[in-house]
């Protein structure tokens, strides 16, 4: 039960009780529609996580191949009108991305971002082109504004970064960003919201497992118009490795897991769901997840928040055996109820790539929840009824 005192120190940095928080979500409930297997995709054996973006016509699928002779790299599209895929010209060999890749669309382009060098595939000329390098690695969180893309943070083997840039495809330069107030992470939380980018980072040290100095902020808004940071209202509770989603007006952030410091073993996955509004600067907490999972799919369809896949290891030596559930859900926000989605075609899977076409989620690839990482290459469609 929370005390009085504690009930006022959550308001105090923002939190607002939803009154609808206490809708359970109901298994029962089931999204109309039905799920599609995709053809064959004509790229395999990737190594790495894949990225993605939806043109408006197509979905671009990019991935990375280690071989004998190094590492490689392949493209794919699919159209869904023709329920068909073609293979793209293979994607130049300096992009890099030791760090793992981002992807935005642009309206024209789909930029892809690996570490340090990017390159931009046009679908109207199935030509790849190189981005200057950029002020920075990449990629930790990495958004498209409408005008440019915006990476912060990210890092490896102990580095931590705290910095970030931005790519004008008009201009075809890069810019750094003004400082944060930010500490440093490799895997920063966050999205666009339309005005800002709003980036979460956790309270550790993953160096060395310490807490950050209480200066540095855990949260904070980006503006680039003004090239400016402000402070904003911490989430209510820690998360780490969380998804976050922009509805077009709040910022949505899912799931995730629980780490104090030190870290108790084995960590435990949240089932949270909570909803920042940036005119406001206050969280409110909505209806929890039907279970807890990590590492999934997720998409905002402008109605619903579709969630698919993941895996139910919270990870930290964790002992249970890992799973990769098959079985998505929807969460409404009208009613502030979560709903289960037909059990899908495929095989349960950690890191899908998935967009949404204004019709359809689809999802494709995706990987093992432990290692050796094997990489899926087979996908699918799901079409709500309304």
């Amino acid at each position: 039960m929370v005390g009085t005192r504690q009930l006022g120190a959550l308001f105090a940095v923002g939190l607002v009780a939803s009154t609808a928080s206490a809708s359970a979500a109901s298994s029962g409930d089931v999204v109309p529609g039905a799920w599609r297997v995709l053809p064959r995709a004509p790229i395999v054996r990737i190594d790495q996580n894949p990225v993605s973006v939806w043109t408006g016509k197509q979905v671009i699928v990019f991935g990375r191949v280690s071989g004998k002779l190094g590492r490689s790299y392949v493209a794919a599209a699919y159209d869904p009108a023709s329920n068909a895929w073609r293979r793209l010209p293979s994607p130049p060999t300096s992009v890099d991305g030791i760090y793992g890749y981002a992807a935005v669309w642009t309206g024209k382009e789909m930029l892809v971002w690996g570490q340090g060098i990017g390159a931009a595939f046009n679908p109207a000329t199935s030509r790849w082109r190189l981005l200057p390098r950029s002020p920075m690695d990449g990629a930790g969180l990495v958004v498209w504004t409408g005008r440019e893309l915006i990476g912060w943070g990210g890092g490896c083997c102990g580095d931590a970064w705290s910095g970030g840039a931005a790519y004008n495809p008009a201009t075809n330069t890069w810019r750094t960003l003004a400082p944060s107030p930010l500490h440093g992470a490799q895997h920063p939380v966050g999205a666009w919201t339309g005005r800002e980018l709003v980036v979460l980072v956790s309270g550790t040290n993953p160096d060395n497992g310490k807490p950050w100095p209480a200066s540095l902020a855990r949260a904070a808004a980006y503006n680039p118009a003004t090239n400016r940071w402000r402070r904003i209202a911490e989430p209510p509770a820690t998360r780490e490795d969380a998804t976050a989603v922009s509805d077009g007006h709040d910022l949505l952030l899912i799931g995730g897991y629980a780490r104090t410091t030190p870290s108790p073993l084995p960590w435990k996955l949240a089932r949270t769901l909570f909803a920042y509004d940036p005119a406001t600067n206050r969280w409110r907490r909505l209806a929890a997840l039907p279970s807890a999972r990590r590492d999934f799919a997720a998409v905002w369809t402008g109605k619903r928040l579709l969630v698919w896949a993941g895996t139910t290891n919270p990870g930290g030596g964790a002992p249970t055996k890992p799973e990769s559930p098959s079985r998505g859900f929807a969460y409404d926000p009208a009613t502030d109820r979560w709903s289960m989605l037909p059990q899908a075609p495929l095989r349960g899977r950690m890191d899908p790539t998935a967009v949404w076409t204004g019709r359809s989620l689809i999802v494709w690839g995706g990987g093992t929840p432990l290692p050796p990482y094997r990489g899926a290459t087979d996908g699918a469609r799901f079409t709500p009824a309304s």
